[in-house]
């Protein structure tokens, strides 16, 4: 009797059965950012002597690791049901995916660049201009938008270079824009703004078991990001300050009290911002807060 089997080649699941979760994984930069994000919610990521196909550390889940450009394909197919990769790539390739959470890592710019050279009062000269770029789509829009009839040319990476022999300006993903400027281009627009982002295809979305799972991987996923921007702190104070101190702090609901020994005041602890620190301790210590300690955080759930 012949087996069934599912699209990757492995066993099709029987009655009662769940089916894997299937994830794509990012190459290139935002590889160690996601696998490090999942670590720290408890879903380990473990290299493979298959290379492209780790194991993670969540029953009934199955890996693979592609480029990002490739898993907003597969999403958009139904061939992956959860994965990482850039807003850009999304908007690129006009993808039918559903955004379940924005990391936050790898936040990147696209932009209109071109040589200063040219450039009319800081801005592009207005005649039709040739465009450089690997964002056909994107950039295509942009230049409907401009209405100037300007000429697309497709780069296959380095489009920075293109400038000014080959083309006017370019359309580009920029961090810190130190490679245009090196390329003696300036920044003269920005498209959009992306990030690393959590995407289900539509169909496992639509699937409430398979949505069930991938919404418990972005609330651990949440957990750790919501850990990375708070810390612990704990104080003693007096009973007669309590509301004082108490008022004070910028806690996710109400604070945690517990009387101290022999009735000598509240030992109180919250989870705060931790870009509030400078602001915070002096002022709770103006209220009558002690033995301040902070820790820091691993996960958060509310």
């Amino acid at each position: 009797m012949s087996d069934s089997r599912t699209a990757d080649g492995s066993p099709a699941p029987g009655p009662g059965m769940v089916a894997a979760l299937h994830v794509g994984l990012p190459k290139g930069r935002m590889h160690e950012g996601v696998t490090s994000l999942l670590a720290e919610a408890g879903m380990r990521v473990s290299a493979s002597s298959r290379g492209y196909r780790p194991s993670i550390s969540l029953p009934g889940t199955e890996c693979k690791i592609l480029k990002p450009q490739n898993i907003v394909e597969m999403l958009h197919v139904g061939s992956r049901d959860v994965g990482f990769a850039g807003a850009d790539w999304v908007s690129e390739l006009d993808a039918d995916v559903v955004e379940v959470l924005d990391t936050g890592l790898d936040v990147v710019r696209v932009v209109v660049a071109a040589p200063r050279a040219i450039l009319e009062g800081g801005d592009l000269p207005r005649r039709p201009l040739v465009v450089a770029s690997e964002l056909e789509r994107l950039s295509r829009r942009w230049i409907d938008r401009r209405g100037m009839s300007d000429r697309f040319v497709r780069s296959y990476g380095a489009t920075e270079v293109f400038p000014p022999e080959d083309a006017d300006c370019v359309i580009d993903i920029a961090a810190s824009g130190a490679t245009l400027e090196a390329n003696g281009l300036a920044v003269v627009g920005e498209i959009m703004r992306s990030s690393t982002r959590m995407y289900a295809s539509r169909q496992a979305w639509e699937d409430p078991p398979r949505r069930e799972r991938i919404e418990a991987i972005a609330m651990l996923v949440r957990s750790v990001l919501d850990a990375r921007h708070r810390v612990m702190l704990e104080l003693n104070c007096p009973s007669d300050r309590l509301e004082e101190v108490v008022a004070a702090l910028p806690s996710m609901r109400e604070p945690t009290m517990a009387r101290l020994h022999g009735d000598a005041g509240f030992a109180v602890k919250a989870a705060v911002p931790r870009d509030q620190l400078a602001m915070l301790i002096p002022l709770l210590k103006s209220r009558g807060g002690s033995d301040i300690v902070i820790s820091p955080l691993t996960q958060v759930v509310p």
